[in-house]
């Protein structure tokens, strides 16, 4: 090889070696790139996390505080925070005046301080549970005399400080007892302000409900505690309590309409008859008109033969008891119903016990006056429920086979209590009950065709 070509070739490698280190920083120089790309997005990324995460804790922080510090929770934190500053306030007053008379009556001051407190939650309980009045009032008297002594305490020990002026131990004895009894009043009032909320928090209607099953407690108690010893007999759910009502009112009252009772049906006929009167008077005049009213009696046709004898008057309740025993007859002015007066009965008896009744001695028979051939005249006001013929009771039994009977091809949507309590003829608690049956077995009877499919 000739040194020409020896050199040609060093020549060649040395460039070759040049391009290939040029190309190994290129290659170097793009990772790098990558490399702080890369490093960058993560930073970015990062930020982006950090920023993120600050934001949501910000929303966070901002919904407790929204959540937290409520005014009633304020409320509620802040009293209780109150009510322990008030103990700690109070406790060590006691403790050093019993401490002072023998060490070993160190546990009376906590003793008497947490009675305090625990008739004071025991109230607390009482008005969640809904307990008697009673029971609250017997624990808030144990909470007043517990404070009470134990403010009696303070102001003793702070009225006998030493190294103070009579003033300044007489303010000494006054807060101590203020903040003894601070405490109890204050979880008190909270108590009680809760206990408002509480019932605010509820719907009209069971507000009105509340109310007007306490009015009826309070107006109706011997009907009330039929009502509920006639629930405890029966068995759970067996019977509603309106029907329980119903069904005491007609024990106490002897009538079957809720708020009735026999002397108000009796004045109820009493006053629509003499009403029924006054307006058929009034509308046989305006017939008559005018000249009807002073018509001669020159234009009267004379009647011939005998005079009929004449008729002895009969006082309306007499004439009453010979025609029908309930019904109300019309003589000129108010009519006069006899209605059997309400005997009291015992608790669930099946029948009422009759009072007796006097025999009245056979009356003479009388002249009768000349019978008319216009037919007589029907009773234009409303038949008491005494009166009238009682329809016999069915059972449930009786009524869910006319149910089922009636209602057969009817489809389930149409299976209401209204729709049944038309058809078959009964109460809305029946009708109620008799839906419910009907479902429930529509339903079985689905459920099984399913399952032999």
């Amino acid at each position: 090889m000739s040194a020409v070509d020896y050199r040609a070739e060093a020549r060649a490698d040395k460039a070759a070696v040049a391009e290939q280190r040029r190309q190994d920083a290129a290659a170097a120089e793009q990772r790098r790139a990558a490399r702080q790309l890369a490093e960058d997005e993560r930073a970015a990324r990062l930020t982006a996390q950090q920023a993120a995460d600050k934001a949501r804790r910000k929303v966070e922080k901002a919904a407790w505080r929204r959540e937290k510090l409520t005014p009633q929770n304020v409320y509620r934190t802040g009293t209780l925070s109150l009510v322990v500053a008030s103990g700690l306030a109070s406790l060590p007053a006691q403790v050093m005046h019993f401490v002072e008379i023998s060490p070993m009556l160190l546990p009376l001051p906590l003793a008497l301080e947490g009675a305090a407190w625990v008739m004071a939650a025991g109230v607390a309980f009482a008005d969640a549970r809904q307990l008697a009045a009673r029971v609250r009032w017997l624990l808030r008297t144990f909470v007043v005399a517990a404070a009470s002594f134990a403010s009696s305490i303070n102001y003793g020990y702070g009225t006998h400080l030493d190294g103070l002026t009579p003033v300044q131990q007489t303010t000494a004895g006054v807060g101590l007892a203020a903040v003894t009894l601070l405490g109890p009043l204050l979880f008190e009032i909270r108590q009680w302000v809760s206990t408002l909320a509480a019932d605010e928090g509820e719907t009209p209607d069971a507000r009105a409900r509340r109310r007007h099953a306490r009015l009826r407690r309070r107006h109706h108690r011997s009907v009330a505690k039929t009502a509920g010893r006639l629930l405890s007999a029966a068995p759970v759910d067996s019977l509603t309590e309106e029907d329980a009502w119903e069904m005491a009112w007609e024990i106490e009252q002897g009538a079957d309409e809720p708020g009735m009772t026999p002397d108000l049906v009796a004045r109820r006929v009493t006053r629509t008859a003499a009403y029924q009167a006054a307006e058929h008077t009034t509308r046989n005049s305006k017939k008559k008109g005018w000249f009807g009213r002073k018509r001669s009696t020159s234009d009267l046709r004379e009647t011939s033969g005998p005079f009929p004898a004449p008729v002895e008057a009969e006082s309306a309740a007499e004439h009453a008891s010979a025609s029908a025993p309930a019904e109300a007859e019309q003589v000129g002015r108010s009519a006069v119903v006899n209605l059997p007066k309400p005997v009291p009965v015992g608790f669930l008896k099946s029948t009422l016990t009759l009072k007796p009744v006097t025999a009245r001695p056979a009356r003479p028979a009388r002249a009768l006056a000349a019978e008319s051939s216009r037919p007589a005249r029907r009773i234009t006001h409303r038949v008491p429920d005494s009166a009238r013929t009682r329809r016999p009771t069915r059972t449930l039994d009786q009524l869910l086979a006319e149910a089922r009977t009636k209602t057969a091809d009817w489809p389930t949507a149409d299976l209401t209590a209204e729709a049944i309590r038309r058809t078959v003829g009964t109460g809305a608690a029946r009708a109620r009950q008799i839906r419910d049956t009907l479902h429930a077995e529509r339903t079985t009877t689905a459920t099984a065709a399913g399952e032999a499919a």
